[in-house]
């Protein structure tokens, strides 16, 4: 987790590796990683927020609330048709499930995993998938990357959807979201790569 105004060094997954990892996860068994890939590839949320949710909070749903956990403001999110679909099959899957139980459960299931267990598994599933060149910068604020890559791309790269991408992430200014998302530098490299 970063700190306050620092840059955070996690980078985002291009959509279509990301939603190909999430359908290998979930053919190798291993649903609960597959499962929180894809919430946090959906919804843009971070990932304290994604660990403390209940299946009762998913399930059967149209509409995720939360309040979240950082800034304290309530959010309420429109669940994708596709994250839906995938939560379902996902829940058909396991076995012993109360829907009161917090979804991500350590193997113990006593508590629900870290952070840190988080960002060493996704590391090891970045190099075991070969997910990219360098799965050290795979963590779990790539997922929040990913889906505000996803949301501007779908827009045109347009303004509109920085100002969006702006006040759901809470950030001051849309040039804080366009440093977060690594915009300007891409431009600049694209510049490079185009002589």
């Amino acid at each position: 987790m970063a700190l306050s105004g620092q840059k955070t060094t996690a980078d985002y997954i291009e959509w279509e590796k990301l939603q190909n990892l999430i359908l290998k996860l979930e053919r190798d068994g291993n649903y609960k990683f597959a499962l929180l890939l894809s919430i946090g590839s959906y919804t843009g949320l971070r990932i304290s927020d994604i660990l403390k949710l209940r299946w009762e909070d998913i399930l059967e749903k149209d509409l995720l609330e939360v309040t979240e956990k950082k800034t304290g403001k309530f959010r309420r999110i429109k669940l994708n048709p596709n994250l839906k679909v995938t939560i379902e099959r996902i829940f058909s899957q396991i076995e012993d499930i109360n829907i009161t139980d917090n979804i991500f459960l350590n193997r113990f299931g006593t508590s629900t995993i870290s952070i840190q267990y988080v960002n060493k598994k996704l590391k090891k599933i970045a190099q075991e998938y070969k997910l990219c060149k360098n799965p050290d910068k795979i963590k779990s604020h790539s997922l929040r990357k990913s889906f505000g890559r996803r949301v501007f791309e779908n827009n045109d790269n347009s303004d509109r959807s920085l100002i969006l991408l702006s006040e759901m992430f809470n950030h001051s200014n849309i040039q804080t979201t366009k440093i977060y998302l690594g915009i300007r530098e891409k431009e600049i490299f694209d510049v490079y790569e185009g002589l």
